[in-house]
């Protein structure tokens, strides 16, 4: 759904889910502003069975003058001409029905319903106020214009990201880049977000937990609360010496939340966040501070009657047995089975960094595949690969494996990647700057199939690993067996082929 589909209405009635958070509130509220500019008629409300009580939200209310109203059994919203619930899903648990000639939908969690014109639910999205900044950034609308609007989309990815620990998409990251906020608002509200007996919650939850010893994992289950309680509990536990991976869960609308920490360089807490929601909700974060959402139907569906404890211990144990890590500097004990294969002549993106910025500049490279640093220099070129992730090379290799083409290089991918400069913080998006280059015969590499999952360190960065799946293809340089790296075997078949 695009926000212009939704012009043709000029009553409209924007509800966010029972006793709102801040994702809620930031959404409606730029979505308020919004369609005020439209010289719509227009108003943000919530029903339930009390009014937002939280001193946080009181204080965002308060300070960003939110026109939030709450609708008991006294009121009544009438019967709107749109009925826009954000944040939420009509029909669902944790949102009062309200009657009204047409119901549109935008939120970020998991649903088994399909998109329309009057739908857009994005679940890999941690929050619905990045969905909202895309959509209204798409219509032109500039967000920036009035600091309260920016502040409250900020507030509400800044909250259900655990205060931008979770983040999952570039999107997300660009998000926070670009817009300008209230620094000394968000101070205050961080310091009004838990109450004393979410205090106590977080202190029951951290004396009431599982620990191995092998693994050097503690896994803790609290009571209901505020998800950024889960976040607190695991950045504390974490503290202990022994302990170098927690997960912490508890019951909320609809499922559960997970949060994950980790400072183990094996296992990072977004990729163990992505394993334990796999096919029943949505996960991801960073590599040490990640999240996630278990779908209550979904889980059901497939799990029957299995309590969440006994899914969740199960899950870790399979996770920790399912994948073997490969040190690029290491190199490979054996290489039984695998294949020489060449590069087809597909067509490449490639960038000199030095097109991008001045040598010496530390830049980070922005992809779907997540951020790579790398540092200007004449010998160092960015490739564009067959899905859009970027990724360094040095010049004498490039040489040898593509052949430069003038032409520019023009190929649409799910998202535009970007370089950023940072020390003055200066973007420069690749595809402006990018030229073809093809593959040469010489472009030749080793490669296996993969049985089992693998984490690879690769010569390029060994704090943070690069995932593979059964069925991807582990590969090396065919003049550098310690150029290790994974190839996705929908990639790999597309770009390689067996040399006979």
């Amino acid at each position: 759904m695009k926000l212009a589909n939704l012009d043709c209405f000029n009553e409209i009635v924007i509800q966010m889910h029972d006793n709102p958070d801040a994702d809620a509130v930031g959404s409606g509220y730029a979505l308020y502003r919004y369609f005020e500019s439209k010289g719509k008629s227009v108003r943000l409300i919530y029903g339930g069975r009390e009014r937002i009580k939280k001193s946080n939200m009181l204080l965002l209310l308060k300070e960003l003058e939110i026109p939030a109203e709450y609708i008991d059994d006294s009121s009544d919203p009438g019967r709107p001409e749109l009925l826009l619930t954000v944040d939420c899903q009509y029909g669902e648990g944790n949102v009062t029905p309200f009657e009204a000639e047409n119901i549109a939908m935008i939120d970020h969690h998991d649903t088994a319903r399909s998109s329309d014109d009057m739908v857009e639910i994005r679940s890999h999205i941690v929050s619905c106020s990045t969905v909202c900044f895309d959509m209204l950034t798409e219509d032109g609308y500039d967000v920036n214009q009035d600091l309260s609007v920016s502040t409250a989309l900020y507030y509400g990815l800044f909250m259900d990201s655990n205060e931008l620990s979770e983040i999952r998409h570039p999107l997300e990251r660009d998000m926070i880049e670009f817009l300008n906020v209230d620094q000394g608002l968000i101070r205050k509200l961080t310091h009004a977000n838990f109450t004393l007996d979410e205090l106590e919650t977080a202190a029951l939850a951290m004396i009431r937990f599982s620990y191995d010893e092998n693994k050097r994992l503690s896994i803790v289950k609290s009571k209901p609360c505020d998800p950024n309680i889960l976040g607190l509990v695991g950045d504390m536990v974490l503290q202990v010496d022994s302990i170098d991976v927690c997960i912490i869960f508890n019951k909320c609308a609809g499922g559960y939340k997970l949060s994950v920490r980790s400072c183990d360089v094996e296992v990072a807490a977004n990729d163990l966040a992505e394993y334990l929601t796999e096919s029943v909700g949505n996960g991801g974060g960073h590599i040490d501070k990640a999240g996630g959402f278990i779908n209550e139907k979904n889980y059901v569906e497939q799990y029957d009657d299995m309590v969440i404890e006994s899914y969740i211990f199960s899950r870790v144990e399979d996770y920790y047995d399912s994948f073997d890590v490969v040190y690029a500097r290491d190199g490979f004990n054996s290489k039984d089975g695998f294949t020489l294969y060449r590069k087809k002549p597909y067509t490449y993106g490639y960038v000199k960094s030095t097109d991008l910025f001045d040598a010496g500049t530390e830049c980070r490279i922005r992809t779907l595949e997540g951020d790579v640093r790398v540092t200007a220099d004449k010998d160092i070129y960015l490739i564009i690969g067959y899905m859009g992730e970027v990724y360094p090379i040095e010049r004498d290799i490039f040489c040898k494996k593509y052949r430069v083409k003038e032409e520019r290089f023009y190929k649409k991918f799910d998202y535009a990647p970007s370089v950023r400069g940072m020390k003055d913080d200066r973007t420069c998006e690749i595809m402006e700057y990018a030229k073809e280059c093809v593959s040469r015969d010489e472009a030749k590499i080793y490669a296996k199939p993969l049985q089992k999952a693998v984490k690879v360190f690769t010569k390029w960065d060994y704090e943070k690993y690069m995932s593979g799946k059964p069925e991807d293809y582990i590969c090396y340089a065919y003049d550098d067996e310690h150029d290790i790296y994974v190839i996705k075997k929908s990639v790999f078949t597309e770009t390689y082929e067996k040399v006979e």
